[in-house]
């Protein structure tokens, strides 16, 4: 078999379309779903009618998304990464952690289709035998653990105060951000989440902190 000189940079350049291709089409069922499951919820979502929002066949949307179950761990996997994208967790201090929660709230009020979708899926996965009541319990354990780790590493730094429960202050953040999106998704116009978020955050981290004398 004779091989043309250049074929195989066609070949790669045909290729890197596909791939284009097949990237901006997953992203178009994304968006697709989300918009189901935050009408619908996503055990009354029907996966056909999504590959129809996107002109697809259902063979044609499988092949991105096999099952029901995976288009509804990309939705998940994907809203987490866009919503923790102000915060670089390695690096952050456990003041720029709390102040990057103001920013993800932000950033939330810009997208509230997508928001309401997550919090239906939370709310449901409490259900049970729900398919992504793990993703969400394992979510839920780690941004807890998170939070209580950057505020020990705090303490031992003496930069917050020594006989602070990191662990329920991390329980309350949460809490309080959860709840809040909850009013906010109810009644939008009724209050300025970003605003309430951030007040709670600045008078937290001057609870929190440690005395000048204190401090190392």
């Amino acid at each position: 078999m004779t091989i043309r000189p250049g074929t195989e940079i066609q070949s790669e350049g045909v290729r890197r379309r596909n791939s284009a291709k097949g990237a901006s089409r997953r992203e178009a069922i994304l968006a697709a779903a989300m918009h189901r499951f935050s009408r619908e919820g996503y055990q009354s979502a029907a996966i056909a009618d999504v590959a129809k929002d996107v002109g697809l066949s259902l063979p044609g949307l499988l092949h991105h998304f096999p099952t029901k179950v995976d288009l509804l761990l990309a939705i998940l996997d994907k809203r987490d990464l866009e919503s923790t994208a102000a915060i670089d967790i390695d690096q952050a201090t456990w003041r720029t952690f709390l102040l990057g929660l103001i920013q993800v709230a932000k950033y939330n009020t810009g997208i509230p289709e997508v928001v309401r979708a997550f919090a239906i899926l939370n709310a449901e996965s409490l259900t049970q035998n729900h398919p992504a009541k793990a993703w969400f319990g394992i979510r839920a354990q780690q941004l807890q653990a998170n939070i209580a780790a950057k505020l020990q590493a705090g303490v031992l730094q003496g930069d917050v105060k020594r006989d602070v429960d990191c662990s329920a202050i991390a329980t309350e953040v949460i809490a309080m951000m959860d709840g809040l999106q909850m009013l906010w998704l109810r009644e939008p116009t009724s209050f300025d989440m970003v605003g309430v978020i951030a007040g709670y955050i600045e008078r937290l981290i001057l609870d929190l902190q440690a005395s000048p004398a204190r401090q190392v």
